[in-house]
């Protein structure tokens, strides 16, 4: 992956969404304010641009008076801010919306692309979205997402996810011949799927399961959700915990058009998470960690994905010694996600990142975010805001 020259753009990233420089990043967290990036414009979605537009600034000014004059700052709600989730109403991302999102109303969304739309297209304030489980591991389409499109990490939020199986009022554990769910719930009860020799069903969501089965009145039909998908859809659970390992944790990120300025002022611990790419030769990963490992910078997560758009790297032609044995071939051409605690304010990560990206040919700041400190605290079957949902209102 060699260094893309001057006025060229990345082969990973659209044209239209190149990533800031990071000399750009840096300055960015100095700034009090940032201007947002618009998307591409959808028919489904330009009726309302203007809207979301004025709603969020307005907003935002509010803040800002209202902080400089020392009274309470007036609840997102009353703006009518939305964050954006993937799934139905009922869905673990919908709870995990409203922990990280606290006061926003949300708005469901089809797809985890839908939801990326829906912020840059100025429909929501914030998404919510999985980024990684406990179980199952990352997410990869929301990192290749994350990548695509000119968004913001802000925030970091998570619950401890309890799998329920529900079915129609009346129905017997005996009749449940076939059992729909997420992919990743149905893998993660799959031990108990298994000893109830059942069909397991693939479909986009837990809730969506429910939802289904509510609506179809499906007799013979379990599905693995939510305690509170259960209720809201009319379903009876008819087991609790039934995924295979108890300790199930999802870790979500919370999405913004803008960056997340941070002060000194305030104490939290913040995560910054940055994606860059490496060149040729020996010891390149060794080098792009030294530079958090010598400043004593912690890293928290570190993942590697193969460069959708061009995937793959030739090998220098024999003769090349530093190659090794093996130097005729290819191999993949990878981008590296990586975490660490600190800011951008923070001098040692400047540097840090500065050094990086003498290294790295791409690198890119997905966003400076505060560290949840109560990981897998918040269970699944809260609603961290205190509202319920209509089931009439959830079905319609």
């Amino acid at each position: 992956a060699a260094a893309v020259p001057p006025g060229q753009h990345h082969p990973r990233v659209p044209p239209r969404q190149q990533p800031y420089p990071l000399t750009e990043a840096l300055d960015e967290a100095h700034a009090s304010t940032s201007k947002a990036s618009m998307g591409p414009s959808t028919a489904r979605m330009s009726r309302s641009i203007s809207r979301g537009r004025h709603t969020s600034a307005r907003y935002h000014a509010m803040q800002t008076a209202v902080r400089s004059s020392g009274e309470q700052v007036v609840a997102p709600s009353v703006l009518g801010l939305k964050a954006a989730y993937q799934g139905v109403p009922g869905a673990y991302s919908e709870v995990a919306a409203h922990k990280g999102c606290p006061g926003y109303g949300t708005l469901p969304c089809d797809q985890f692309e839908v939801a990326f739309q829906a912020l840059s297209q100025w429909m929501a304030d914030r998404a919510v979205l999985p980024i990684e489980n406990s179980l199952g591991g990352s997410i990869h389409a929301v990192y290749d997402l994350l990548l695509r499109y000119r968004l913001h990490i802000v925030g970091e939020t998570s619950l401890a996810i309890n799998h329920c199986l529900a079915a129609l009022p009346g129905t017997k554990m005996e009749n449940i011949k076939r059992v729909m769910s997420h992919p990743q719930a149905l893998a993660q009860c799959d031990s108990y799927l298994r000893s109830l020799d059942v069909v397991k069903e693939a479909v986009d969501d837990t809730a969506g399961a429910a939802q289904i089965v509510s609506r179809q009145q499906l007799a013979d039909v379990g599905a693995i959700c939510s305690r509170r998908a259960a209720e809201l859809y009319g379903l009876s659970v008819m087991a609790e915990g039934v995924q295979d390992v108890k300790d199930n944790i999802t870790r979500f990120i919370v999405l913004s058009r803008d960056p997340l300025v941070t002060s000194e002022a305030d104490h939290r611990i913040f995560k910054t998470s940055v994606v860059f790419s490496l060149g040729e030769g020996p010891g390149q990963l060794f080098k792009a960690l030294s530079v958090f490992a010598l400043r004593d910078i912690d890293m928290t997560k570190i993942e590697s994905r193969p460069l959708r758009t061009n995937p793959l790297v030739v090998l220098k032609e024999k003769g090349d010694a530093s190659m090794g044995p093996h130097s005729n071939g290819q191999r993949f051409n990878y981008l590296f996600y990586v975490d660490f605690v600190g800011t951008l304010s923070d001098v040692r990560c400047q540097y840090a990142l500065r050094h990086l990206q003498e290294i790295a040919p791409f690198l890119r700041v997905l966003g400076t975010y505060p560290m949840d400190m109560e990981l897998g605290f918040t269970s699944s079957d809260e609603m961290t805001d205190g509202s319920k949902a209509s089931p009439a209102a959830a079905v319609s």
